[in-house]
């Protein structure tokens, strides 16, 4: 085998059915390699949606994504969806394409220091010295990118570790000029050549591959787990809030809301959490989150941290006894200390304390009194989307017009600002794993990636791109990438040229738009430029016909943008977080 084909290998024992790339002569091996093990190879069109699309599968899944990109600018246009994952807590594996070993730091093709380029943003960065340490190295990074607080790890593959040995002895044969006049240092230069080259492939045919281990969560304690009980025992309005960190063992996710539902507990989801309970469970709060928390004796934080999503902590009552569980050790203290920590995976602690008897009943009168809230919120937008925009269509509608409609097998990825938080209030995932956001970093452009990643993992499910005009621009180009394997995703995007989650602060605070101002563009016409299905609509009766020829066109396997004239409403003023 070369070394691509041991690379290709290891990924087919480690259960990996997609590899996202962007091609490249320093990686070519690799992806020839896996396809013919019957690994899908899904190329983008920039290499930062390949990562995301790696991203997503993690996520989705709790196998690493893997994405494979060429050396020097291939890699670091990763750099923003690497970190995401970092801060996102995705695992996921990342395979660089470098110069040839003897020609580092000689000025070749894209050769920079890759190494340090990417161990601030990884759990674990590797790069390979010869062929045999390529598939012990990738293994371990198997390994790490899910232990613990999963991760995002990144193995660096020099091009001439991957090709035969018969071609790599040609590239160096060539380059040594040696011959019957060389000169002494020529011959010097051809047989330190040929002694490296040996030395490169030393023990490559000897390569044995490890066991595929199954994940091994921290565990909560016995103790912890009844401590706990023993609290909520006590308490009279209880508040659990669940986050993405709840869910890095998607593979139990049915598990984990049943526990839930045995537990009883108002509920509130976030991140990889929407869903999780269905679209209208009656645990499931989706307003006045910091209300509830204001008031609550005993507040369950699951896999999220107190930063600014929860104001630093200063959403949490003076005097609510808070249960922090959480893989990360960081997490899990900051900005405020809980009064009990419990450094484990919060999904396996909510299964065990699910074990005890709470009474599913307990806290009824609470539940009843934050239910109130919620459907008092809910009537209050609804009837806020039959209002007028200052022209074209009013955002809450558009977004209600797609909420009314989403079939039950269906995905929704969020990119964007105004628009996708607009439709966060609207939009209600129908299933758990159906949902897909940036997380903590905050990332716009992750719309394409994440979308390709959840339509190759469930290729049945109607996969929706909320984006806004302005994420739009950062992926636009993938159409291409959704049309070439035959992706049938569906685009809405909210257009009000600008962007307004900036604008609604930047103009009223500073009196000016500068920077944040768009056009109306035809983003229709460029899908379909792109080989997609293209649909306008600049009135809200327009709607119901739109949408159902986008979900008509995506059945027959073509991937759609709605792209939808939004005016300007005062629904998300003084919304901005910093």
């Amino acid at each position: 085998m070369n070394g691509g084909a041991l690379i290709a290998e290891v990924l087919k024992r480690r259960g990996v059915p997609f590899l996202f790339t962007l091609c490249g002569g320093h990686i070519s091996p690799i992806l020839v390699e896996a396809k013919k093990r019957g690994i899908r190879v899904v190329d983008t069109r920039h290499e930062v949606n390949a990562v995301f699309a790696a991203d997503a599968v993690g996520r989705l899944t709790g196998t690493p994504g893997v994405a494979a990109v060429t050396a020097g600018p291939g890699l670091t246009n990763t750099i923003t969806a690497i970190k995401n994952a970092q801060m996102a807590q995705s695992p996921l594996v990342l395979l660089g394409g470098a110069s040839a070993t003897v020609l580092r730091g000689r000025g070749s093709l894209q050769d920079i220091d890759q190494m340090a380029l990417m161990r601030p943003h990884v759990k674990w960065a590797g790069a390979a010295k010869r062929v045999k340490d390529l598939v012990p190295m990738l293994e371990t990074a198997f390994d790490v990118a899910l232990s613990g607080v999963p991760g995002p790890v990144f193995l660096e593959c020099p091009v001439d570790l991957l090709y035969t040995q018969d071609i790599v002895k040609s590239w160096y044969g060539a380059k040594s000029a040696a011959g019957k006049n060389a000169s002494m240092t020529d011959r010097a230069v051809e047989l330190y050549l040929k002694f490296h080259t040996d030395r490169l492939f030393a023990g490559a045919d000897s390569v044995a591959f490890g066991p595929n281990l199954p994940p091994n969560p921290p565990e909560p304690s016995l103790s912890q787990v009844e401590q706990a009980f023993k609290q909520l025992l006590k308490a009279q309005r209880p508040v659990l809030v669940l986050g993405s960190g709840a869910l890095q063992l998607p593979q139990q996710a049915a598990q984990i809301a049943a526990a839930i539902e045995r537990l009883g507990i108002p509920t509130y989801l976030s991140g990889m959490g929407r869903g999780l309970l269905g679209a209208g469970h009656v645990l499931h709060l989706r307003h006045g989150r910091k209300a509830a928390l204001k008031k609550a004796d005993v507040v369950v934080l699951c896999g999220v941290p107190a930063d600014f999503r929860l104001d630093y902590g200063k959403h949490l009552g003076r005097h609510v006894h808070l249960i922090g569980v959480n893989r990360s050790k960081e997490d899990l203290v900051l900005n405020r200390k809980p009064e009990q920590s419990i450094l484990a995976d919060p999904g396996r602690f909510l299964q065990m304390l699910a074990g005890k008897d709470l009474g599913s009943s307990r806290w009824s009168g609470w539940l009843a009194e934050l239910r109130a809230g919620d459907e008092a919120r809910d009537t209050e937008i609804a009837s806020q989307a039959t209002d007028s925009a200052d022209e074209f269509c009013n955002p809450l509608t558009v977004c209600k017009a797609v909420e009314d409609v989403l079939p039950d097998d269906s995905v929704l990825v969020a990119d964007g600002g105004d628009f996708v938080a607009t439709a966060s209030y609207i939009m209600r995932p129908r299933r758990r794993l159906s949902w897909l956001d940036p997380g903590v970093f905050g990332t716009l452009g992750v719309g394409a990636g994440f979308a390709i990643g959840a339509q190759c993992v469930r290729p049945d499910a109607q996969t929706w791109i909320i984006y806004g005009d302005g994420s739009l621009g950062y992926s636009l180009a993938e159409f291409d990438t959704y049309v070439r394997h035959n992706l049938p995703i569906i685009a809405l995007v909210g257009t009000d040229a600008s962007w307004m989650q900036i604008a609604r602060e930047q103009v009223e605070v500073l009196g000016d738009g500068v920077g944040t101002e768009l056009r109306r563009t035809a983003y229709h016409k460029a899908a379909e430029g792109l080989g997609g299905v293209g649909i306008e609509v600049r009135d809200p009766s327009e709607l119901p016909e739109a949408i159902a020829r986008a979900q008509e066109a995506s059945r027959a396997g073509r991937a759609v943008l709605i792209n939808a004239q939004i005016g300007r409403t005062q629904f998300r003023k003084g919304s901005i977080s910093i």
